[in-house]
C-alpha cells in the first residue's frame, strides 16, 4: 500500500473544494483518516468508527480504485474505456458492468438536460488543450474555427448505444469517444460508501477531488459540515457552510483550469452544444444528492447550461444547489435553489 496512510487525528480539514468544519471549541474526537492519489487528484476518508480493521479497509480501497481507474480512464492507454474509444467498429462492444452504469447514469443525465452535459464531448475538449495529450504549459491557443466545427461532427451521445444484457455499447460513428471525467469520481465516491457500509462503518466522509458522501455523524453526534470553495483562483476561502446528512456533494467551477488569450478567459468546461467554453458568468455550481454520481453529473451539466438555465432547471427538478454568479462588478454572488434551502433548514 504505497499511498494510504492510517492516521489519527483531531480535527477534520479539507482544501480541495470543500472543507468539514465543527464548531466546538474543545479537541474534537480521534478519528481514522487515510488518504493518497486517484483519477488524476486526490482521495481521503475519515471515521470515528475506531474499532474497525482500517488496515484492511484501505487497503480495499485502494485496489477498488485502481479498479475503477482502470475502466474509465481516458489518462491510462489499455483501460477498458480508451480501448472502446480507439476501436473503429460499429458493432458491440462488451463492458464491464460498472463502466455500463456509468455510461447509462450518463446517457441519462444528456437526456434530462437536453445535451448540457455529454460524454462525447472528448474531442472538443482535447482541441482546446485539455485533454490527456495537452503539453506541460497546458492550452495557450484559440482553435481555428473552420477545425472546429469538423470536429463537432463527431460529437454527439446519440451517436452511443447500450445493451443492458450481456453489458455492452455501440457506436453508430466509428470516431466517436466517449470521456467520464464527469461522473467517474462520483461513481467512485458511491462505490467507496458502499464498501465502507459493507465493513461495518456507519459514520465516515469519502472525499475524491472535491466529491464528497458522507454518512452518519463525527463521533461528537454533530453531522458532518462542508464549506464550499469560494471560486477564487488566488485563494482558497469557504463561501458557504452546510451540513451533510446522508447525502453527496459535487462541485463543478470554471475558476482553476484555464487559459487566457487577448484578454479573454477559456475555461476547461466545454458546452458540447456550441463546441465552445462555458460562459463566465456562473462560477461554480455544487450540487447536493443522494448519489455522488448523479450531482458530479448535474453539478457538470449546469454550470454548462449558464446561470439563467441552471437555475430554472433546479426548481423544474427540485436539484438542491448552490450556483455562484459573478456580477458585472467582479462580486461573487450565492444564490440557493429552493430546494437547498429546504435541505438545510432555510425557508423554501
Amino acid at each position: 500500500m504505497n499511498t494510504a496512510r492510517i492516521v489519527a487525528i483531531a480535527s477534520v480539514f479539507m482544501v480541495l473544494g470543500v472543507w468539514a468544519v465543527s464548531r466546538q471549541l474543545d479537541p474534537p474526537p480521534e478519528l481514522v483518516s487515510f488518504s493518497g492519489a486517484t483519477m488524476g487528484t486526490r482521495y481521503s476518508v475519515k471515521s470515528p468508527n475506531l474499532e474497525l480493521d482500517w488496515d484492511t479497509i484501505a487497503l480495499s480501497v485502494e485496489r477498488e480504485l485502481e479498479r475503477i481507474n482502470g475502466l474509465m480512464s481516458t489518462w491510462i492507454p489499455d483501460s477498458e474505456l480508451s480501448r472502446f474509444n480507439r476501436s473503429r467498429s460499429t458493432d458491440w462492444i462488451a463492458l464491464s458492468p460498472d463502466t455500463h452504469r456509468v455510461l447509462a447514469e450518463s446517457i441519462a443525465m444528456a437526456d434530462l438536460s437536453d445535451g448540457a452535459l455529454d460524454i462525447t464531448v472528448g474531442p472538443l475538449v482535447d482541441l482546446w488543450g485539455f485533454g490527456p495529450g495537452r503539453g506541460n504549459d497546458g492550452p495557450t491557443v484559440v482553435p481555428d474555427p473552420d477545425k472546429l466545427e469538423r470536429l463537432s461532427e463527431l460529437v454527439g451521445y446519440h451517436q452511443l448505444e447500450l445493451r443492458d444484457s450481456p453489458p455492452a455499447a455501440r457506436k453508430s460513428n466509428p470516431e466517436l469517444q466517449v470521456d467520464l471525467s464527469a461522473v467517474a469520481k462520483g461513481f467512485a465516491v458511491d462505490r467507496l460508501t458502499e464498501m465502507l457500509t459493507d465493513a461495518g462503518a456507519v459514520d465516515f466522509l469519502v472525499d475524491i477531488g472535491g466529491e464528497l458522501r458522507a454518512a452518519g455523524s463525527k463521533a461528537d453526534g454533530q453531522p458532518w459540515r462542508i464549506a464550499v470553495e469560494k471560486p477564487d483562483s488566488s485563494a482558497r476561502l469557504p463561501q458557504q457552510v452546510y451540513p451533510l446528512v446522508e447525502t453527496g456533494v459535487a462541485t463543478s467551477g470554471d475558476y482553476r483550469n484555464y487559459f487566457e488569450r487577448d484578454g479573454q478567459r477559456y475555461s476547461h468546461l466545454i458546452d458540447p452544444r456550441s463546441g465552445r467554453p462555458v460562459p463566465q458568468t456562473l462560477a461554480s455550481l455544487t450540487v447536493f444528492d443522494r448519489s455522488t454520481m448523479r450531482a458530479d453529473a448535474l453539478a457538470t451539466a449546469m454550470l454548462v447550461m449558464g446561470a439563467e438555465e441552471a437555475l430554472a432547471f433546479a426548481e423544474t427538478h427540485q436539484v438542491p444547489c448552490l450556483a455562484i454568479l459573478r456580477s458585472p462588478e467582479g462580486l461573487l454572488v450565492g444564490r440557493e435553489s429552493s430546494a437547498l434551502r429546504r435541505l438545510s433548514g432555510g425557508q423554501p
